[in-house]
């Protein structure tokens, strides 16, 4: 940010944030005490929706062809001028989450992400208004994060397109800006043989159970071989009806992790080689459906640098990188965005503002419901909200910044190139990764 005016750009976005935090909260509220299931957020789309045009936002409903999703967009008056001049002008983006889980409602705090998105945008909307900047500001609805990720449809159907950057926050028990999440993908497996008699005719029968426990051990073995970073889950959904009956029949669900999409791409592969291998062993035929995948999350390192810098100057203590690092969380479908453009994704303290670890206070059970309500836990989101708005505001009106923050983006992540994915059998069904956000393993 220019030195000569970022006592004014930061004063300009805590007054907007201020000014619209008792509101923001009441939206806050009203989510919380509402709890609905992703894609199933109709309150919540109603209700933000409405905030954002009332704040002067362009608001398209439904985006996406998604009935929860929503695009609010701000272009500052001096953009189009400055545009025709030919200037270089740079679009910030920032995600609001608004499902709940199923029994224990925000207990992931959805309701703070959802207002600590359109806080951030309103205060880089103000900030270009009051100091006639141009640029502009975007706050996507994300639906279904918990479930199959509603960023991952938007994003293949532009939602993401022409950002310099995107931001979210996530509530957590302490203040990171690097948290590890790990890149997560499945296949729910299903082996055909042929029945009969398991005494009298055993010989007559393909035994697709067989093919199961084939790949159930085949994975085992694998994870040897695995990097000591990366994950195969697996149990048998079915394997056969009676034990005198040769199983015609068997299913599993399989699931994989790793810190990176290249590691995620190879274990994808590895994987479904020894399903394939299980199959031609035993005779069976099998049909493979891949589930979603969530990607991993690489931390933009320049946006996390200035990120730091503003918390810090607002009170928050941060561990140090490593110690960031050694935290576990989980997976999320912002992955799939970082792997996209450049994000930073950065979890904080809802507990207290003194930066004191709560370990008791863990993401999906009743008590972080609970705190998810409080003052404290709002005066976090706007305290976070606050610094991301600087941020993004860099983005738009720093020289060089952007750029620096595109140049990072392309060593840590575009410069990294998977391996191709092999071919799947079937096609992804309606599944749903229970509990697969950025902060609680799935």
């Amino acid at each position: 940010m220019a030195a000569n005016n970022q006592a004014k750009y930061i004063k300009d976005v805590h007054d907007a944030i201020d000014a619209a935090a008792q509101s923001l909260r009441e939206v806050s509220l009203k989510i919380h005490s509402n709890p609905e299931l992703g894609y199933k957020e109709v309150i919540a789309h109603e209700t933000l929706t409405n905030y954002m045009e009332s704040q002067g936002f362009k608001v398209k409903r439904h985006a996406c062809d998604i009935d929860t999703a929503f695009v609010a967009e701000f272009e500052s008056p001096a953009t189009r001028a400055a545009e025709q001049a030919g200037q270089k002008i740079h679009t910030i983006g920032f995600c609001s989450e608004f499902d709940a889980l199923p029994s224990v409602g925000h207990a992931c705090g959805h309701n703070l992400i959802a207002i600590s998105g359109v806080a951030a945008a309103i205060g880089v909307k103000v900030a270009l208004e009051k100091n006639n900047l141009p640029g502009r500001v975007r706050l996507l609805g994300t639906p279904a994060e918990e479930t199959t990720g509603g960023k991952i449809p938007m994003l293949e159907r532009g939602a993401f397109d022409g950002l310099a950057a995107c931001m979210m926050l996530h509530p957590f028990q302490t203040d990171l800006v690097y948290p590890i999440t790990l890149g997560v993908g499945g296949f729910l497996v299903e082996y055909h043989g042929k029945s009969s008699h398991a005494s009298a005719s055993p010989w007559e029968g393909v035994n697709a159970l067989d093919a199961m426990v084939m790949a159930y051990n085949g994975l085992s073995m694998l994870r040897q071989q695995t990097l000591s970073s990366s994950r195969i889950h697996c149990i048998i959904l079915d394997g056969g009806k009676a034990a005198n009956i040769i199983p015609d029949y068997a299913s599993g669900k399989i699931m994989y992790r790793a810190t990176n999409t290249k590691d995620l791409a190879k274990v994808h592969n590895d994987v479904l080689r020894v399903i394939h291998a299980a199959a031609a062993a035993t005779g069976c035929t099998v049909t493979v459906h891949k589930e979603m995948e969530y990607q991993s999350l690489p931390q933009n390192e320049i946006l996390g640098t200035r990120y730091t810098q503003y918390l810090t100057e607002a009170g928050v203590r941060f561990l140090s990188r490593t110690e960031q690092e050694a935290i576990p969380t989980g997976s999320t479908d912002m992955g799939n965005i970082a792997n996209a453009l450049p994000v930073i994704h950065p979890m904080f303290n809802i507990d207290n503002l003194d930066s004191i670890t709560n370990v008791d206070l863990t993401n999906h059970s009743y008590g972080f419901t609970e705190q998810s309500k409080t003052d404290v836990a709002h005066a976090a989101t706007f305290r976070a909200a606050k610094g991301m708005a600087l941020v993004g505001l860099d983005v738009i009106v720093e020289p060089g910044f952007a750029e620096a923050v595109r140049r990072n983006f392309e060593e840590r992540v575009v410069a990294v190139q998977p391996e191709a994915p092999l071919a799947v059998d079937g096609v992804a069904p309606a599944h749903t990764f229970s509990g697969a956000c950025g902060c609680h393993s799935t």
